[in-house]
């Protein structure tokens, strides 16, 4: 009883207390021995870090670009599940724009203009994987806890509407000498640099659309127009210095997903895809030089010079897993050039939103139609040529291609590498019928094939939704892709979905796939 009547009177004192101290009882829970909050800038970094797409996944093997041969790590199947979600992170992104506001930021201020960037990237990347989603309701706690899905058009509508603000607030912004974003990995807080990326990324998206190009309420070829044609109020990216591109740093233990200390599980369990090397060969293109290295057996059995077009070989994505594995322990495929992609900790940077393809995507609008004025072959060639000078090729001169040297035991040692001169010239190459832009539907090919050689090991799936959209280059099936001989055409929605939200996900459902959370299902961009 006496315990009681203490633990009584202290319960009678803290009320007293609270209440003579006037604190909420928030405020009395507050565990101020760890921080409450979190600067806007720490929240930053952690979204550019979210949205951050790596190579050597997934995604590099649905591109087409890189194969798995060892089912242990991995198969070359479009047996898609659930797409990413990003819900997290766009909290993430709210809660940053919240803690600016709170340390004083006025109402157009630097993580408010780059937090509409992110919404509509984010938002627009999942769309792209799933179809319709939870948009104008999300992220809303308590007050909606089942969202309803928005439709694919009206999330990019919307996403249109938080870019072309981002452009007018960071213009604002800039005129007044602002400063920039703390705790940036990409461009170290520079607003111009953020500004271009806006409307870049802007043009991306109004590509993905380009079979809704009659749409009004989208107005994808006025908007295309409005951008290019005016690049004083939408400055764009004007060279690969204005990639927004992932570096990665040793020091910090930050390490490129293919490099020296997982040479023994990677170097080999891969290989290069028919896909992305035949074209490469069937263009005569130097860029086979820096990213490949020749298939051994051609070139120690069969005696090939290995810097011959013919010496390079990738396997069909369709070919069965199995048979794919002996191939490649015969050394009949080409694999990853290691040199470039497993000497070093930290490989090549990796673009997210780049240059060559702002390049290929204003080539792709003129070639439709969508501007009046403009080269659509200036364009073309200009992000062929920015593509190159990415790998070190020059334009004209010598490239020094190295291949790794087969029964060498240390990928870090230059002495285990084969040198070779090459001599390349950028006029020989464009001379080609193959290469040289055409006018019409022929042009338009050119300029697609030449996006996807731009896009390897970069921009996470933009390969795989150009071909969804276009269907250059031709991916291959079989065997080994699954899905009855299909391209999936999107993900499923996450599992959370089918219990958390059943009514409004089943609604989703209905109006887009029959019912099924179908990955052959065809989203409303692609009609």
């Amino acid at each position: 009883m006496k315990n009681i009547f203490k633990t009584g009177g202290l319960l009678v004192g803290l009320a007293l207390a609270t209440t003579g101290c006037n604190k909420t009882l928030d405020e009395l829970t507050l565990n101020e021995n760890k921080p409450n909050s979190v600067p806007a800038s720490l929240l930053f970094n952690g979204v550019l870090n979210d949205a951050y797409e790596a190579p050597n996944g997934s995604y590099e093997t649905w591109d087409q670009y890189y194969l798995n041969n060892y089912d242990y790590y991995g198969n070359n199947r479009y047996d898609f599940g659930s797409g990413t979600s990003y819900y997290t992170t766009l909290k993430n992104v709210g809660l940053m724009e919240q803690q600016a506001l709170a340390a004083g930021s006025p109402a157009v201020n630097p993580y408010a203009a780059i937090g509409n960037f992110f919404r509509a990237y984010l938002f627009t990347r999942m769309s792209l994987q799933m179809g319709d989603l939870p948009q104008s309701q999300a992220l809303q706690g308590l007050e909606a806890l089942t969202p309803v899905y928005d439709p694919q058009k009206a999330i990019f509508v919307q996403s249109f509407k938080w870019l072309e603000s981002a452009n007018a607030d960071l213009t604002t912004l800039i005129a007044s000498g602002s400063a920039g974003l703390a705790n940036d990995i990409y461009f170290n807080g520079n607003l111009k640099q953020w500004q271009k990326v806006v409307n870049t990324l802007r043009v991306r998206l109004l590509l993905e659309l380009s079979k809704k190009n009659g749409d009004a309420d989208l107005n994808i070829a006025g908007q295309f127009a409005a951008i290019v044609g005016n690049p004083t109020k939408y400055p764009l990216m004007a060279s690969a210095a204005d990639n927004m591109q992932y570096t990665y740093v040793a020091a910090t233990n930050n390490f490129y997903p293919n490099n020296n200390r997982n040479f023994g599980q990677d170097g080999s369990r891969k290989n290069m895809s028919a896909t992305y090397v035949g074209l490469l060969t069937q263009l005569q293109d130097p860029r086979v030089y820096a990213t490949c290295e020749p298939a051994r057996d051609l070139v120690d059995n069969k005696k090939q010079n290995p810097t011959s077009f013919a010496s390079f070989v990738g396997a069909d994505a369709g070919l069965d897993l199995g048979v794919m594995y002996v191939n490649a322990g015969l050394q009949q495929y080409s694999l990853l050039n290691r040199k470039r992609y497993f000497s070093t900790l930290t490989g090549e940077p990796t673009i997210q939103i780049g240059y060559p393809e702002l390049c290929f995507n204003i080539a792709e609008g003129i070639n439709r139609g969508w501007l009046s004025s403009g080269s659509a072959e200036t364009y073309y060639t200009a992000g062929i040529q920015a593509s190159m000078a990415f790998y070190g090729l020059p334009a004209s001169g010598t490239y020094t291609a190295s291949f790794y040297r087969p029964g060498s035991t240390d990928v870090t040692a230059a002495a285990n590498y084969d040198t070779y001169n090459i001599p390349v010239s950028f006029a020989a190459y464009y001379a080609q019928p193959s290469v040289k832009y055409t006018a019409g539907a022929p042009g338009l090919t050119q300029i697609l094939q030449q996006k996807y050689l731009a896009l390897f090991r970069h921009s996470g799936l933009e390969a795989y939704y150009n071909y969804r959209r276009t269907g250059v280059p031709t991916f291959t099936t079989g065997p080994g892709t699954g899905n009855g001989g299909r391209i999936a055409q999107r993900f499923q929605y996450p599992t959370s979905e089918r219990t958390a939200n059943t009514a409004n996900y089943q609604a989703a459902l209905a109006s887009q796939y029959g019912g099924n959370d179908d990955i052959n299902g065809v989203t409303y961009v692609l009609k």
